[in-house]
This record gives C-alpha cells, sequence and structure tokens, in this order.
C-alpha cells in the first residue's frame, strides 16, 4: 500500500471509530425481582456479590427489586404480582411459599428457585423432572428432608445420652419430619415437636415449652424465619442450656453449638448462575435443577464447654472447622 493510501486509511478509521462506539447499543440493566418471606441480608448480600463476580455492576448493569413479606406469607402472591407487573426479567423466589407464590403470578417470567428446601418439588407439579424442569421453574433444590435426618444423625453423635430430642416448626415449612421420626425412632429417641407461633414473645414461650419437656437437646430445622431470627434462637437455647444443631455454618460461628448445611456462597453463586444464563437466552425449561455440592460441620467447643458438654473426638474429626 502506498504511504498516501495508508494515512487516508489510518485517518479514515479514527474519525469513523467514535461514531461506531456510539452506535453501539448500551447494555441492558438485567432487572431481578427478590421475592422473599423475610428479608435476611446475608442471603441477599452473598447474591449480590455473587452476580458481581459475575461481572455485572449493580446499578449499571442490574437491579435488584425486593419485596418481602415480613412474615405475613399471606402477602406472597400480592407481591408476587408487583413483580410481574413492573415487568422484572427475572424472579428470584427464596423458599416454598415465595416459589409457589411467584408459579401462580406468572408462568412467563422465569422463576429462579433460590432453594426448594425438600421433596415434592415434582409431585407438587412445580417442574417436570430435575432434568428437564420445563415451565419457566429452576434453580436450586435443597435436599431439605435428608439434610435434616444428617443434622439430626450428628446431634445424637454429639449428645449420646439424649433421650428426648426437641424440634421447633413453624407453619409453611414445606416439608415433613418424617427423615427426622425415622432416625429418633432408630435412635430410640423421643420427639418433642414445638410449633413456633404468635408475637413477639413466641421464641421464648416455644423455648419454656422445651424446657419444661426437658428436652435433651434441639434440633432448629432448615426455614428462612429461623435464620433471620437466628441469633434470639441460640441466646434462648444457652439460656436454657439446651444443646443445638442447626442449618448454616454462619449460626455456629454466632455461637449456636453446632452446625451442618451448605454454604451461602456456593448456593448463591449457582442461583447467581442461573440469572446468567436466563438473561443470556436460555430457557428456564431446560435449565436442569442443581443441588448443593459443599456441605460444612462447624462445631463451637466454647458452646460446648458452656453447656457442660464434651464432644466425641470423633465427631471433631469430622468436622470441617472447629471454633475455639
Amino acid at each position: 500500500m502506498k504511504r498516501r493510501n495508508f494515512i487516508g486509511a489510518a485517518a479514515g478509521s479514527l474519525l469513523l471509530s467514535p461514531l461506531a462506539v456510539l452506535a453501539q447499543p448500551a447494555r441492558k440493566i438485567v432487572r431481578i425481582g427478590w421475592l422473599t418471606p423475610d428479608m435476611f441480608e446475608g442471603h441477599s448480600r452473598a447474591f449480590r456479590e455473587a452476580m458481581r463476580a459475575l461481572g455485572y455492576v449493580e446499578g449499571q448493569t442490574f437491579v435488584v427489586e425486593t419485596r418481602s413479606a415480613d412474615n405475613d406469607l399471606d402477602r406472597l402472591p400480592g407481591l408476587a404480582a408487583e413483580l410481574v407487573r413492573s415487568k422484572v426479567d427475572v424472579i428470584v423466589a427464596v423458599s416454598p411459599p415465595a416459589i409457589f407464590a411467584a408459579r401462580k403470578a406468572t408462568e412467563t417470567i422465569p422463576i429462579v428457585m433460590a432453594f426448594w428446601g425438600g421433596g415434592g418439588l415434582i409431585e407438587s407439579g412445580m417442574v417436570a423432572n430435575f432434568a428437564r424442569p420445563g415451565g419457566n421453574v429452576t434453580g436450586v433444590s435443597m435436599l431439605g428432608a435428608e439434610l435434616e435426618a444428617k443434622r439430626m444423625e450428628l446431634l445424637l453423635q454429639a449428645v449420646p445420652k439424649a433421650r428426648k430430642v426437641g424440634v421447633i416448626t413453624a407453619a409453611g415449612r414445606g416439608f415433613t419430619l418424617a427423615e427426622v421420626q425415622r432416625i429418633a425412632d432408630a435412635a430410640g429417641v423421643q420427639l418433642r415437636v414445638t410449633e413456633v407461633t404468635g408475637g413477639d414473645d413466641r421464641y421464648r414461650r416455644a423455648f419454656d415449652a422445651l424446657a419444661q419437656a426437658q428436652v435433651d437437646a434441639l434440633l432448629v430445622p432448615s426455614f428462612p424465619r429461623f435464620f433471620k431470627d437466628a441469633r434470639t434462637i441460640i441466646d434462648l437455647a444457652a439460656s436454657k442450656r439446651i444443646p443445638a444443631i442447626y442449618e448454616w455454618p454462619s449460626m455456629a460461628e454466632d455461637g449456636g453449638l453446632m452446625a451442618y448445611g451448605p454454604t451461602l456462597d456456593e448456593l448463591d453463586g449457582r442461583v447467581a448462575s442461573f440469572v446468567q444464563r436466563i438473561v443470556k437466552g436460555a430457557s428456564p425449561g431446560e435449565l436442569p435443577i442443581e443441588q448443593p455440592s459443599k456441605f460444612e460441620l462447624v462445631v463451637n467447643l466454647k458452646t460446648a464447654k458452656a453447656l457442660g458438654l464434651t464432644i466425641p473426638p470423633s465427631l471433631l474429626l469430622r468436622a470441617d472447622r472447629v471454633l475455639q
């Protein structure tokens, strides 16, 4: 190429390149609806961090529109309808009550289950099967019943002399305690199930009932409300001197005796991945349901000492983390 022609081509390129940049369409802001029975910041924060790790910038390339029922499950259908009217691109629904509400509100907007807590996902008609859900729902299933049974086994190992184990529960949990009952029956242990209901003193009344029943240990099952109110539950268990096992590792970090379950980082990383694939064009009905693959057993020895409890060495060797 002659020098004169090269200079002319280069100059033309420099003149056109700003116009080419201006002509490029701006990246669409992804609008994500977050539907939850109650707002617990740890879950939402982990999801936002996972989105940022995927290259999204909050306020620039994605926004989260949160709708929380503040523990009033009857509000969920109306809140789901609000998100549908606001025309979000995808709805992330936290726990079965929110998932059911979102599914009833729309058959077209993609729904990502932040977690389905137990069995019955296919039986309820929510999805056709795990490999190919069909419809507009996909996401994470938590193996809830199996994990509750595992926590029961671990609790009985930590408190081998236990003959009566308490379980707190609440309306809307979404699955039964059949597997927990099976473990208890096999070990010759009596279950004392206490429902948490009422106003501000609901946990105090529940723990008064557990103490009156003289339970030797306590299983705190998976439930968004119990996660949000973990501090209250942990403090009451300590005041009543009841050894307890919880779902999330952070609950042992906050003073609970033990915890066994998935981590928020992994779960919300999976949820963010579902959202990314959907906004890039994937059909939720074609995305297989996923399950957690990383679980942590955390034992708090300081709490054990305060309870006068000696954790068997075999259990400590199995723990992923032992808090001194």
